[in-house]
């Protein structure tokens, strides 16, 4: 079975993104095992902290090199990527030479309030994901737009449209995964 790991670039405790990072695995999980893979505890990136990585960046950069891909799950802040998504990639790239995300299959997705989805932030991500010679799924894209009631509290998809819609992207990135 493939093993994905899931990287929600929100640390909120009611995103949004993670609702949807939820349900988006509760249609494939008979397909993959999934694994959300935190990025809350990481301290902020130093390279004065290179030298021995502390704990919490071990255990990061070893759930990452576990898993067949990732299923990045991103909002939109500013029209980027957050900062504590940046700062987890950043992780994954030390110490220099040692990239965690190298050679791995990468899906993003992500869902904002606005019309545009998080289609500025993914196009970010796509550029720090291609320097990490990652195989980035490039169709079908995914910006999704959010409103409450969506997602239900058992963590499926509302309307059958979206649900049917949504298990499709999850298939096409399921079938990307070597």
């Amino acid at each position: 079975m493939k093993k994905i790991g899931v990287i929600v670039g929100s640390i909120a405790k009611g995103s949004i993104n993670r609702k949807f990072a939820k349900a988006l695995v509760k249609l494939s999980e008979k397909e993959a095992a999934f694994t959300f893979i935190e990025i809350k505890d990481l301290p902020f990136f130093s390279v004065d902290s290179e030298g021995e990585l502390p704990a919490s960046v071990v255990k990061f950069k070893k759930e990452i090199e576990a898993q067949d891909a990732i299923l990045f799950v991103t909002p939109e802040y500013n029209r980027s990527i957050p900062g504590v998504l940046k700062n987890a990639l950043d992780w994954s790239s030390r110490p220099y030479g040692q990239i965690s995300l190298a050679n791995k299959t990468a899906g993003i997705v992500g869902v904002s309030l606005g019309a545009i989805g998080t289609a500025l932030a993914q196009a970010h991500l796509r550029n720090i994901l291609a320097f990490f010679n990652m195989n980035i799924m490039g169709q079908p894209e995914l910006y999704g737009k959010y409103k409450e009631g969506d997602i239900t509290d058992n963590s499926e998809f509302a309307d059958e449209g979206s649900k049917k819609f949504y298990a499709s992207f999850m298939s096409a990135f399921l079938k990307k995964v070597n």
